[in-house]
This record gives C-alpha cells, sequence and structure tokens, in this order.
C-alpha cells in the first residue's frame, strides 16, 4: 500500500477574551449565582435572575480555569507534561451547566427568560454537552426552544456524534425528532452517526439509525464503513454479544461483508483479530471470503492465531475450526513449532489445527515450545501430540483427512446433511475431543 500521510487537524486559534466572568475570582451574588448553578437550586438562581440588576448572568459566559494556577505550574518542570505551555480559557454558561448536569428546572427557568440556546463560547452548544452527558430530558427541553440539532461543534461533530453509549438512546431518539441529520458527517473523519454508533457496539441505536435511513454501507476516510468499523473496535468479553447484534443488524439491513479498508482488511479479518467467535460465524454465513489477504498478505487466519494467548476467554478455537471447516489456508507445517509456542495455553486451539493436517513431523523442537508449566496443566494433551514423533496418525484421523480435502471448503455445507451418526459428522468438523491421534 502506498503511503499515506496523515491526516492534520487544523484548529482555529482560540482568541484570549475580556468579555468573561472569571469564576476563581467571583463573588457576591455573581458568585452565589454560580455556586447555584453547580447545584442546580433553582429558587437561588430564579431570585438572582429576576434582579435587574444581574439578568445579564443568564447568558454570561463564565470562565473556569485558573490562570494564577496555570502560573505556579508553567516552570514547575515535574508537572510541565500535564499542563499546557500556553494559557486555555475554558469557556461555558449557565445552559451548558445545567444541561449538562440534568438540572432540567433550572434550564427551563433559563430558557424561559431568554437564555441564547445555541451559545458555544467553548467550542460546543448545551445541546452537545446534554447528549454527551446522556440527559435526554434536557436534550428535549433545548430542542424544543429551538435548538439547533445540527450545530457543529468546534471539533467539527454534531449533536448526533455525541450519542456514544447505550444511555444516550433517547437523546439520539429527540434529535432525530427534531430534524438531525441522519447521514452527517463528521469533520475530521467523515463518520456518520452510525459509524459512531458500530464504534461503540450500541445496538439500540444501529437499529434506530436505520430506520431513520442511515446510508449502510458509506464509508469514511479511513474506508470504514459502520460494518468495517464495528469489526474493527477492540472488544473486551463482555462487549462481545453488543458488537454481534451490532454486526447482525447492519447485515440484516444489506451491509456488504467484502467491502475493505484502506489496508484491504475486511470484516473477517477484523472479527478475527477481536476474537469474536459469534461475530467470525455470522460474517462466514453471510459469504465472507475466508482466504482473502491483506496489504501485509495476511488472511483471517494469521489474525485469529496471532491473538490467542490474549484471548484464551473469547474461545478463539471455534474461529479457529469455523475457518478451517470454510477452506481456510493452513499454516505451512514449519512454522508450527512456533505457532504451538504462542498459542500452547489453549489446548484446543492447538487441537483443531493440527487436525487439520494427515501427517505431523515431531520433532524436539516442538516439545521445547511448550514451557514446563503448561505442560504439566495439560499433560494428557500434549503427551498425546509428541507421542506421534514415533507413530502415524490412527486410520479414522487419515480418513476424516481424506473426506475434508475432497470437500475443501464444502466442509461446512455437505458434511451436516450427510446421513450420519451425530458424533461422526462432530468429529468430521473436527469437534473437540481433548487428544490427537
Amino acid at each position: 500500500m502506498a503511503y499515506v500521510a496523515p491526516k492534520i487537524k487544523w484548529r482555529k486559534p482560540k482568541t484570549y477574551r475580556q468579555d468573561v466572568i472569571a469564576t476563581a475570582k467571583a463573588t457576591g451574588c455573581v458568585l452565589q449565582f454560580w455556586n447555584s448553578l453547580l447545584v442546580g437550586d433553582e429558587l437561588t438562581v430564579l431570585s438572582i435572575v429576576d434582579d435587574d440588576e444581574y439578568d445579564y448572568l443568564i447568558d454570561a459566559i463564565y470562565d473556569t480555569s485558573n490562570v494564577e494556577e496555570w502560573k505556579n505550574f508553567r516552570f514547575n518542570y515535574r508537572c510541565l507534561r500535564l499542563w499546557s505551555l500556553s494559557y486555555e480559557q475554558e469557556l461555558t454558561t449557565p445552559l451548558h451547566i445545567t444541561a449538562g448536569r440534568g438540572f432540567t428546572d433550572c434550564l427551563r427557568l433559563l430558557l424561559q427568560r431568554g437564555a441564547n440556546v445555541d451559545l458555544a463560547p467553548g467550542g460546543s452548544t448545551a445541546l452537545h454537552e446534554s447528549c454527551e452527558n446522556c440527559q435526554s430530558e434536557c436534550t428535549k427541553l433545548l430542542l424544543m426552544h429551538g435548538a439547533d440539532a445540527n450545530a457543529v461543534s468546534e471539533e467539527g461533530l454534531m449533536p448526533l456524534h455525541f450519542c456514544t453509549s447505550s444511555e444516550s438512546l433517547e437523546c439520539a431518539k429527540y434529535l432525530l425528532q427534531f430534524g438531525a441529520a441522519i447521514n452527517g458527517r463528521s469533520m475530521d473523519e467523515n463518520d456518520t452517526p452510525l459509524h459512531v454508533a458500530a464504534k461503540n457496539g450500541l445496538p439500540d441505536h444501529t437499529e434506530l439509525y436505520l430506520r431513520y435511513g442511515a446510508a449502510v454501507d458509506r464509508q469514511n476516510d479511513e474506508g470504514l464503513t459502520p460494518l468495517n468499523a464495528a469489526c474493527t473496535q477492540r472488544q473486551e468479553l463482555q462487549e462481545l454479544q453488543r458488537y454481534f447484534k451490532v454486526c447482525q443488524t447492519l447485515l440484516g439491513a444489506g451491509a456488504d461483508v467484502h467491502t475493505t479498508d484502506q489496508d484491504r482488511n475486511s470484516p473477517l479479518h477484523m472479527a478475527c483479530k477481536n476474537a469474536n467467535p459469534d461475530l467470525v460465524d455470522l460474517l462466514l454465513a453471510k459469504g465472507a471470503c475466508v482466504n482473502d489477504m491483506d496489504y501485509g498478505g495476511e488472511a483471517p487466519m494469521h489474525n485469529i492465531l496471532k491473538v490467542v494467548c490474549f484471548k484464551i476467554s473469547h474461545q478463539p478455537e471455534r474461529i479457529v475450526r469455523a475457518l478451517l471447516n470454510h477452506g481456510s489456508i493452513r499454516v505451512w507445517p514449519g512454522a508450527l513449532p512456533m505457532v504451538i509456542k504462542h498459542c500452547s495455553e489453549s489446548p484446543r486451539t492447538i487441537e483443531v489445527l493440527l487436525n487439520a493436517y494427515s501427517h505431523l513431523k515431531v520433532t524436539d523442537t516442538w516439545v521445547e515450545s511448550v514451557s514446563p508449566e503448561v505442560f504439566k496443566e495439560h499433560k494428557e494433551f500434549y503427551q498425546s501430540i509428541f507421542s506421534l514423533a514415533m507413530t502415524p496418525r490412527s486410520l479414522q484421523h487419515l480418513a476424516r483427512c481424506r473426506l475434508r480435502t475432497f470437500l475443501d471448503g464444502r466442509v461446512h455445507k455437505v458434511v451436516p446433511k450427510l446421513g450420519l451418526p451425530t458424533f461422526i459428522k462432530d468429529y468430521l468438523l473436527l469437534e473437540f475431543r481433548g487428544y490427537i491421534h
């Protein structure tokens, strides 16, 4: 692949504003008003803004940074890495504070008294703030008072792009009801809201956006469709089902299982890299190509074998088995000792991989590839492998290999239809037995 220079994120330099209230120096009613906003004290806020002398506080801009504290750290080299070399103001408004903290009554009071609903001194509006903090009632209230559902923040994001957790679903619903652009793009990466939902493993958001007409195969600047984006995200054990449901919904809506990113990684490549067995099964059932190579010359099988030792709890053996039953290329026999070394803590992965070969040349290198600790824990299994140094594979296994070779990539289709006992079908499909023969 040709070298692609990293995209430079340009930001307009901020100008230092003088027309702000520094909260660190606030006193009297101004300080009382600020503190009331922070805790949602509606009565105090009401008493102050109804005073003509202080009604300007409704749309006042507040600087929550502390220039004196910054000066103290500026020349402290131990803390310098935590602080900016140039002083930056942190600007906000009463609407931002109340919307972000879910103080609906205070927010309503401010809006009824004419607060500017789209004011964005810090780069984002109060609507961005409420969506980021999953404050659905505040989101609804802002929209009812005319907030722009498609306002673009300083970072190039619309409110829908801030809906990044399951708790923000109601916010997303309100935004769409008030005209949010379902295919609106972020400025930096050209992500749509559907990309954001897919990246964050949000099945309910994904279904919602598709109902509103989201483009299922639109690519961002990295060449990722929402399906690619979901498969690419690192997935912890407890997140596997969420990402599976997202991909299931996308595929049900017609997502292309063959679209690749800039490095020619397909959804199957990335699902294997993140060791999501249910997702791999789903992609294969939808026709994913098991032997497509990325720009590095690696197939999905290579991706799963690289992460076995880190993803044992994800059942990587299921993925290796599924790939082999769909006709995946096998590991070069000379590389098997290295594979065993890196995958030795997952005996089932080793078992299913070795059962794809009719003959094995077991040497001392194989024995040395398994640490004493792992050998002790899985003694019977590894003894069954090492014993093959002096004996050939069993006739039963050789017959299995012959039939699998004949069927090639059709094993997963043909074997289940054969009129054979279930245990023989399982054997042909490389069911786990806990030993090699």
